[in-house]
């Protein structure tokens, strides 16, 4: 480990010369994945160095122990060095997991009402404005693409954009199968009624390394319409993009200019693609899957807000550390559950690196 520690060491050192170097200036391009490369080994260079201190602090009282007045001294700086190191190097291994390559992304986030009826359009509701709240509280920016809604408010569908560093690494473990159980607004006797959302979670792909043949494009506008089908606008600013390879549709309308809803629903375009091109990619080495936490199959149930209850009980964690403030998560506050989330992938690929 510490021969790979050295070699990331110096990549660091050989990055912060060619930052420094003018010629880097010139190419945009370059410095940006330069400067990309050497954030992401920031954290564990910085890991390293307190490490190799920490073995320079043992040595040193080491050699303190052969003088009677500072045998005292030298023991307890003996004993800290070794907790430090011991806590560095539980670090390190963290660290040098494998990341997600897709984990400083942006995201495409789409939720849509399943089962139950109008109650389900209104918990996908309720569930858009979690995560606003969360994407707000984290200073991300969120842009709807496209909504469906129903006269009571609900949601039969929305798409958005998520845009802030390492929104990925967060939200990808949102994708997935929502239920809730609750007493609905149209409810009159009272009772308890089950209702589920989905949710899917799209890596946003750069236009730079995923191109699309304008030849296999379908374009079509349309009048945006909002609940009940009413028309909002009188003009053909809405778009329907179809990839005729693969049958994939996007429509955009949240826009009034036909020009920004193309730009949208292409970027959602480009996202569905590359998903599924990953999806075909990784089919040769699907036991790489077993290290994340679910499968992330959007038909997998992985959490119920449970309201009579007070508590929202995440399905792919286990213990103590499964149920959460419904009043808490429902509000934005998504952190704990994303945190319990984190440290269980980290832990099963620890357990499979192990292996």
């Amino acid at each position: 480990m510490l021969d790979k520690l050295k070699t990331i060491a110096d990549r660091y050192e050989a990055l912060s010369s060619q930052l420094e170097d003018p010629a880097t200036y010139g190419s945009p391009d370059l410095l940006r994945r330069l400067t990309r490369e050497q954030k992401e080994i920031e954290p564990v260079v910085e890991a390293y160095r307190a490490y190799r201190r920490a073995e320079d602090d043992l040595a040193s009282a080491q050699e303190l122990l052969g003088d009677p007045e500072l045998k005292e001294m030298a023991q307890e700086e003996m004993q800290a060095a070794k907790a430090d190191m011991e806590r560095l190097r539980e670090e390190l291994k963290l660290l040098l997991l494998p990341r997600d390559p897709n984990d400083s992304r942006s995201v495409v986030m789409e939720i849509r009402g399943g089962v139950g009826g109008e109650e389900a359009m209104l918990f996908a509701s309720d569930l858009f404005r979690m995560y606003a709240m969360y994407v707000e509280g984290r200073g991300w920016k969120l842009e709807v693409v496209g909504r469906s809604e129903t006269e009571l408010g609900g949601l039969k569908e929305i798409s958005f954009l998520v845009e802030g560093e390492g929104a990925w690494s967060r939200l990808k473990f949102e994708s997935g199968t929502h239920r809730v159980q609750r007493v609905p607004v149209t409810e009159s006797s009272g009772r308890i009624q089950t209702s589920a959302a989905t949710v899917a979670v799209l890596p946003e792909a750069e236009e730079v390394e995923f191109s699309i043949d304008p030849g296999d494009l379908k374009i079509d506008t349309f009048r945006s319409s909002g609940a009940g089908g009413q028309h909002i606008n009188k003009t053909e600013s809405a778009i329907r993009i179809t990839h005729l390879p693969t049958g994939v549709v996007v429509e955009c309308q949240d826009e009034r200019s036909q020009y920004k809803n193309k730009d949208k629903a292409m970027k959602i375009l480009r996202s569905k693609l590359y998903e599924a091109e990953q999806a075909r990619q990784n089919a040769a080495i699907a036991a790489q899957r077993r290290s994340q936490v679910g499968s992330g199959d959007r038909s997998e149930r992985i959490r119920t807000y449970n309201f009579p209850q007070g508590r929202v009980t995440d399905h792919r964690l286990t213990g103590d550390v499964k149920n959460f403030s419904i009043d808490s998560v429902i509000n934005g506050g998504l952190d704990p559950i994303i945190d319990a989330l984190v440290t269980a992938d980290q832990a099963a690929r620890l357990a499979e690196a192990g292996e």
